[in-house]
């Protein structure tokens, strides 16, 4: 008899590949969703199950007593799934964020520097408070709910492993913030507003690899036993390169205005309201389980670019309020002529520096004595 493989939320951007996939495998596959967005995957054995997984429950009705010898938690609440899971399938593989989880700036932990812009996914150094803000309160929760999610696997109610995934990019993705790249070119914008020269950092992965990652995992159940993983992109790209690469591929030239990020809000939206990098590593899942990427990023993202080109959210629809941008263009305008006619007041600055000196000597002949660098 195939194992009985449970997919919970199977129709999102990642969904239908990891559905296929299991069911390539050979496992009788069923999907647990609310129904709100049904996906022809092709194949008429998987089975539709509509339950709403954020409640005990609503998800024990749904499951019915039933057990599985995997499942793959793609959605809900990680917390509720874990405990209603608990005793019901042999294997729990449970997807979350992979940048939210750990400590903030201020935490002590980091040390006297603070966070680094990039750090070991092994580190240990999770949110342990609420904090002020909103996304820090989830930030919370996704650690107890990963840290109940561990103590199922201690207590052998399953075997757990944690897939975390950065942001997501690709066709069908929700809150796609490279919309708002996009529709400002095919709304024929010749003018972006860029922050701090573009030079932000944040690691992504396109959704067909995340898929191709958890999949990775199914095929090793001893090795990833017990682990918590991060997949992105290998490479992180500044947001200048993005940019760019959106405009190259639609054949749209555009003049990127670069102003401070204090001043430059018609772009939070696609930097995510925040200045600073957003980088995880991917280590362990490629020195562990050989990961790589199926879908190199330029592909993806192109591929990306073309849906997103072809099938454009509704103006002011859902997913313009999830990346929450008002493509406000006359006041995007007043922006930057004001701030160009700034620049040009201001004038021009010229560098009062000196040429910069050598740390080592740099003899032209044997003994030759030590000379500082001419100023």
């Amino acid at each position: 008899m195939a194992d009985r493989a449970l997919v919970i939320g199977g129709t999102g951007p990642t969904g239908p590949a990891v559905v296929r996939g299991l069911a390539d495998r050979g496992h009788q596959v069923s999907v647990l969703h609310t129904g709100q967005h049904e996906v022809d995957f092709g194949l008429p054995e998987i089975e539709h199950i509509h339950a709403d997984p954020h409640f005990a429950e609503t998800l024990e009705r749904g499951i019915d007593g039933r057990t599985f010898d995997l499942v793959v938690a793609q959605y809900g609440r990680l917390r509720v799934v874990s405990d209603v899971l608990a005793g019901r399938t042999a294997r729990l593989i449970a997807i979350g964020g992979a940048t939210g989880i750990y400590a903030g700036d201020d935490d002590e932990r980091w040390g006297g520097m603070g966070r680094p812009a990039l750090f070991p996914e092994t580190t240990p150094i999770y949110r342990d408070n609420a904090g002020p803000g909103g996304s820090e309160k989830i930030g919370l929760r996704m650690v107890e709910a990963m840290n109940a999610l561990f103590d199922h696997h201690a207590h052998g109610d399953y075997a757990a492993t944690y897939v975390m995934y950065p942001v997501n990019y690709g066709p069908r993705n929700p809150g796609p913030y490279d919309w708002a790249v996009v529709r400002r070119i095919l709304d024929g914008r010749r003018r972006v507003i860029i922050a701090d020269g573009g030079a932000k950092l944040e690691s992504r992965v396109f959704s067909e690899n995340a898929a191709a990652a958890v999949l990775l995992v199914v095929d090793q159940p001893d090795r990833a036993a017990g682990k918590k993983y991060t997949v992105a992109d290998r490479y992180a790209y500044t947001m200048r390169q993005r940019i760019e690469f959106i405009a190259r591929c639609l054949g749209h030239e555009l003049e990127l205005v670069d102003m401070p990020y204090d001043l430059a809000w018609p772009c939070y939206p696609y930097w995510r309201r925040s200045r600073d990098h957003r980088l995880c590593q991917s280590t362990l899942i490629r020195e562990e389980l050989g990961y790589h990427e199926p879908t190199e990023p330029s592909q993806g993202l192109a591929q990306t670019v073309s849906w997103l080109a072809a099938n454009p959210p509704e103006p002011g629809g859902e997913a313009e309020r999830q990346v929450g941008d008002p493509f406000e263009y006359a006041s995007e305008d007043d922006l930057m002529d004001r701030w160009l006619a700034a620049r040009e007041q201001f004038g021009d600055v010229e560098p009062q520096l000196p040429a910069a000196g050598h740390q080592y000597r740099h003899p032209k002949v044997p003994g030759e004595a030590w000379r500082p660098a001419a100023r």
